[in-house]
């Protein structure tokens, strides 16, 4: 996952106040002082360990829309432990993990916390979330508020009609490769995330599409993939332009309640009140391996699936090449060639899912920077093979 961040993390020195009253006293402990840098990449790795578990309790960042959880809990019993050839906990030092969950055939095998994290907290996904949304856009279809992702997304969202987005459909954007220029690299002043941040939205406008709106054509509509967290939260837009609802209300409707999740989780809003759809629910490691649980299983409730028949199967495969031997990108998917697929986010925030092995290994960190793809990004694959080969050797001796 790429750098988009800057639009939810403002300046909160002003509620410093407010934070101190409502910061539990670990955290108190782990902050020397509040940051007030606009970025959340230049906050010290301590006031990130602390800020990673209350994005939601920071009073000027932490206007956000609750996702309700309902009166059961879907059940994860304890497994034997799995005999992983890596040391456990060297690998989380290394990657900075504060949750680790690993779940296969139903059965937690590995349940490990760190940076004082615990079972009952809850940390941001950042673009973890990226796949949540993916799971609404599925419902909506089969709830009948979206005709088809073949639709353009100019006719859910009106304001974009005229603009380089009039003739992108609903998959292209779930793809990533509508053609609309996007820059999303931190380091260039000038980028589209730097530019976005500073936006002020047209009257009576999300400020996603006023300013998403005025984008140029690079390329033609579906044959070039660019990691794009604006069009991600265009998506949610759309979402909640055909369903009438709010994404937290959509998703606790359909997934959080009547799945089980375990605890209410949260979901950051922007500056003009739609949910973060590229980013930022905060709920706890179990409940993210319960996502992992939902989709690999189909997304269903009560023997029913809340997606239309051939949902499941269009996203979690290569749709759009990302120049990556072995890899590909679904529908807000990271796909493997093998079968496997995974949710990611920057700081080592993620869900991997093996039907194959019916694995599940979800996974909260935060790693010394917001992408290291050659270190803690190669150690979590190196892990993930691990697990795999855990579960091989495992199922071998039975």
């Amino acid at each position: 996952m790429k750098k988009w961040i800057l639009g939810i993390i403002i300046v909160i020195a002003a509620a410093a106040g407010g934070f101190w009253a409502s910061a539990d006293k670990d955290m108190k402990a782990l902050i020397s002082h509040l940051p007030t840098d606009a970025n959340v990449l230049f906050w010290s790795v301590e006031q990130r360990d602390a800020g990673f578990r209350a994005l939601d309790r920071i009073p000027i960042l932490a206007k956000s829309n609750i996702i309700k959880t309902g009166d059961t809990v879907y059940p994860m019993p304890k497994g034997e432990p799995l005999n992983i050839d890596m040391d456990v906990d060297a690998y989380m030092k290394a990657q900075r993990t504060a949750g680790l969950v690993i779940v296969q055939d139903g059965k937690i095998r590995v349940e490990k916390y760190g940076l004082d994290f615990d079972a009952q907290g809850k940390w941001t996904s950042f673009s973890v979330a990226k796949s949540f949304t993916s799971t609404l856009v599925g419902a909506a279809i089969k709830d009948g508020y979206i005709k088809s992702v073949d639709d353009m997304v100019s006719a859910y969202i009106p304001d974009l009609k005229g603009s380089a987005y009039d003739d992108v459909t609903i998959a292209q954007l779930l793809t990533m490769t509508s053609g609309v220029r996007w820059n999303e690299d931190y380091a260039d002043p000038k980028s589209d995330v730097a530019l976005f941040n500073l936006h002020k939205p047209e009257k009576g406008m999300d400020v996603t599409v006023s300013y998403m709106r005025n984008l140029p054509r690079e390329a033609p509509a579906g044959t070039k993939w660019v990691y794009k967290t604006g069009e991600t939260n265009l998506i949610g837009v759309l979402v909640s332009s055909a369903t009438k609802k709010k994404l937290s209300d959509y998703l606790s409707e359909k997934v959080w309640a009547p799945y089980g999740m375990e605890q209410d989780a949260s979901w950051l809003l922007g500056s003009t009140g739609h949910e973060i759809s590229g980013c930022c629910i905060q709920a706890s490691t179990r409940d993210y391996a319960r996502f992992g649980l939902f989709v690999m299983g189909g997304a269903k409730i009560n023997g029913q699936s809340i997606w239309p028949d051939n949902w499941l199967a269009s996203a979690t495969v290569k749709q759009a090449d990302i120049g990556m031997a072995g890899r590909g990108y679904g529908y807000q998917w990271w796909t493997y060639d093998d079968g496997s697929y995974a949710a990611q986010g920057i700081f080592g925030q993620g869900i991997f899912i093996d039907p194959k092995r019916k694995l599940i290994i979800a996974s909260n960190s935060n790693w010394p920077k917001a992408t290291d793809p050659d270190t803690v990004g190669a150690g979590r694959e190196a892990f993930y093979k691990a697990v795999q080969a855990a579960v091989d050797a495992d199922a071998k001796k039975r």
